[in-house]
């Protein structure tokens, strides 16, 4: 038999595994960071349109052949950042309401990672997003900061509910011509089961006629047959 020589072989058979486990390292942090790359080239929000609004009032620049740019007044910054911060409170209120969604989907594998990983970095753009706000609000109210998410959430709610109510109203004339069509329906309906009813009346009233007439022509006795019976008897 031969001889096996296991010392010469463990440095190739080490030589194997290590080179095993670093492809298979590399091909971890390579899917890692290709979902990564991903989440910054599709964020999990359009563009801030607000954010944009309020930070070009902010640094107006100055339009050409004039030295300086125009003076924004305050209650329009204000108006602009408090716009802004509705809509960090919409968007707040879709990562909450997507979060147990997406776990749940995450969990059965209906989802890869590169949506995770997105729906990370859009949290944590919101996170940074409100922290922003708050300071923002500050600098132009002192302590408007702890209150500026809650009129924002506040004209949010009403947003809601006008547009709820307006849907409602949209659809008022179309349930009215519903109703108008199913009144017609249940009267049409009702006027056939009159008729029906008053024809059966009037099919068993003719017969209940047609019965008496019959009675009335049936012969009766005569007083002599009555007589002929009591001699017959006697």
């Amino acid at each position: 038999m031969f001889d096996i020589d296991w010392m010469s072989l463990a440095l190739p058979f080490a030589y194997i595994t290590v080179l095993g486990g670093s492809l298979y390292t590399f091909s971890t942090i390579y899917r890692k960071r290709k979902a990564v790359q991903s989440a910054n080239l599709e964020p999990w929000f359009p563009p801030h349109l607000q954010r944009n609004i309020y930070l070009s009032l902010l640094h107006m620049e100055p339009e050409a052949g004039q030295e300086k740019a125009p003076k924004i007044p305050d209650s329009v910054i204000r108006a602009a950042l408090l716009r802004r911060a509705v809509e960090d409170i919409r968007r707040i209120i879709q990562i909450r309401t997507s979060k147990q969604a997406l776990n749940t989907l995450l969990q059965r594998g209906s989802v890869g990672e590169d949506l995770n990983q997105r729906f990370l970095a859009a949290e944590k753009e919101i996170e940074e997003e409100l922290r922003d706000v708050v300071n923002e609000a500050n600098a132009l109210a002192p302590g408007w900061g702890q209150a500026i998410f809650q009129s924002a959430n506040e004209i949010a709610a009403n947003t809601i509910l006008r547009t709820r109510l307006e849907e409602i109203e949209g659809r008022v004339e179309a349930d009215k011509q519903w109703w108008e069509k199913r009144r017609e329906t249940i009267k049409e309906d009702f006027m056939k089961e009159l008729e029906e009813d008053s024809a059966k009346g009037s099919s068993t009233k003719a017969v209940s006629d047609d019965e008496a007439v019959h009675v009335e022509h049936t012969p009766a006795s005569t007083p002599g047959s009555a007589k002929k019976k009591k001699k017959g008897k006697n």
